[in-house]
């Protein structure tokens, strides 16, 4: 059942309509799975242990389940077992709703700095209640850049590894990393393992990611019949060298892959310290150059999310039709 037809369907049907918020989400079924065992399970003694089995036994029982969902369902090899697979692989890609939530941030900040805060507050962790117009849009650019490997490469490359059920655990496991894997005295120990498992899981997607993104920012400097002035020297060599110097500057061992491709391909900078949960946290910069942010960059950052989002797609397809 992990056809290619599918597989396009499910990305055509997150093209098309994104993640609706009046239909039932498998993620949000996690989220509530995983806020109902923490609050149960996250006290007294020996809470990374119990963090460990809670987050290993939910990953487990997602590939199991989705596994026997999918190849033990009657409607395997039917037009019904397209369809459902396809529905499942829309459901774990979240392109649109990705890029859709980041133009809505720079339409906001638009408007007023304020309208801007609460926007971006959508879709980062950090406290927004205090940055400016700039710290706002590159926020939301960092997102676009960080999520485009957690929302879409790394998934599209689980399911070409493990089919549905890895693209189906993979979500879990990113759902996990995102409810439980703060560094705070609340969710430190309990929330280790899932932190640690995350970073493994999302290791190569994010350098793909990352890599992807710096040859597609070439094929559209190739179409384009001028290039923005601060992108003039935006060669593939010189994209790589500040890929190569900057990625590993970020706090995560994945994120700054895709953050610093984005930089590098906007020439701009990202990073810097940000309180979160109401301690503050010092982070280097990645890029040198704090030139002001536009709505041209959030253009140019889109078209480069969604050729890299098909450079993936193509890539998985390929990979199906040669499994």
């Amino acid at each position: 059942m992990n056809t290619p037809i599918s597989l396009v369907l499910g990305w055509l049907l997150d093209r098309i309509i994104g993640d609706p918020p009046t239909l039932p989400h498998p993620v949000v079924a996690f989220g509530k799975i995983i806020t109902h065992q923490e609050q149960r399970l996250n006290k007294g003694k020996h809470r990374k242990a119990k963090g460990t089995i809670m987050a290993a036994s939910l990953i487990i029982l997602t590939f199991i389940l989705t596994h026997y969902l999918i190849h033990l369902s009657p409607f395997e090899n039917t037009i019904w077992g397209i369809i459902l697979t396809a529905i499942l692989v829309f459901y774990s890609l979240a392109g649109t709703t990705l890029v859709r939530e980041v133009k809505a941030v720079f339409q906001a900040v638009n408007q007023s700095v304020e309208a801007g805060r609460q926007q971006v507050a959508r879709i980062v962790g950090r406290d927004t209640s205090q940055l400016t117009t700039q710290q706002i849009r590159t926020a939301a650019l960092e997102t676009l850049a960080e999520n485009l490997s957690d929302g879409v490469v790394a998934p599209l490359f689980w399911y070409a590894i493990l089919g549905i059920p890895g693209m189906l655990t993979y979500k879990m496991i990113n759902t996990l990393d995102s409810m439980i894997a703060y560094r705070t005295p609340r969710y430190q120990q309990f929330g280790a393992f899932a932190a640690h498992i995350d970073d493994i899981a999302n290791y190569i997607p994010a350098r793909l990611t990352a890599l992807t993104m710096i040859v597609s920012s070439q094929l559209v400097r190739i179409t384009r019949t001028q290039t923005p002035k601060h992108q003039n020297n935006s060669t593939l060599a010189k994209q790589l060298i500040f890929l190569r110097n900057n990625a590993r500057k970020h706090i995560s061992p994945n994120s700054g892959f895709p953050e610093a491709a984005m930089a590098a391909i906007l020439d701009c900078r990202f990073g810097g310290g940000h309180t979160y949960f109401g301690k503050y946290i010092q982070k280097p910069y990645i890029g040198t150059n704090e030139r002001e942010i536009n709505d041209n960059d959030l253009k140019h950052a889109v078209n480069i999310a969604l050729l890299t989002e098909i450079i993936a797609l193509l890539a998985t397809l390929s990979c199906t039709l040669l499994t």
